[in-house]
């Protein structure tokens, strides 16, 4: 079998977000590009997130474009959604309206804040795996 990367359609790549909780955030800091996991649930055609005051909040409210990043694989395949938007914190009814999703922090910390990332590209990847070394013969 021959390795073989395809185009995720964005219906495949949204139903891949459903999936999940844990990705990974990218955003700016500064001079600088962060990237931290983080739990996160997705409403409509945005993902959320809660966080605590500090420097990924601090770097979002200064910079507000971001990138956000999930995996899956098996041991025949591997699949990667990336998309791209906007971060903006939720105030008030649409901050609470979380409260109703599937969003569950990892760690137990106290995360007032509510951001939603508005996302404006989304694209992914389907990668059959061939694991060349699982066949090569030792010297």
């Amino acid at each position: 079998m021959t390795g073989r990367v395809t185009e995720m359609t964005e219906a495949d790549c949204w139903e891949m977000l459903r999936r999940h909780e844990l990705g990974r955030l990218a955003f700016r800091e500064g001079e600088t590009v962060q990237i931290t996991p983080l739990n996160y649930a997705v409403q409509g055609r945005s993902i959320v997130f809660r966080t605590a005051e500090g420097s990924k909040l601090s770097a979002i409210r200064d910079h507000n474009d971001v990138a956000f990043e999930i995996d899956e694989t098996t041991d025949e395949a591997a699949m990667s959604v990336i998309c791209r938007g906007r971060a903006v914190e939720l105030t008030g009814e649409d901050a609470q309206m979380v409260d109703q999703l599937r969003l569950r922090p990892w760690v137990r910390t106290v995360k007032h804040h509510v951001v939603s990332i508005e996302i404006e590209e989304i694209s992914g990847r389907f990668f059959m795996l061939t694991k060349p070394w699982l066949h090569m013969v030792p010297n």
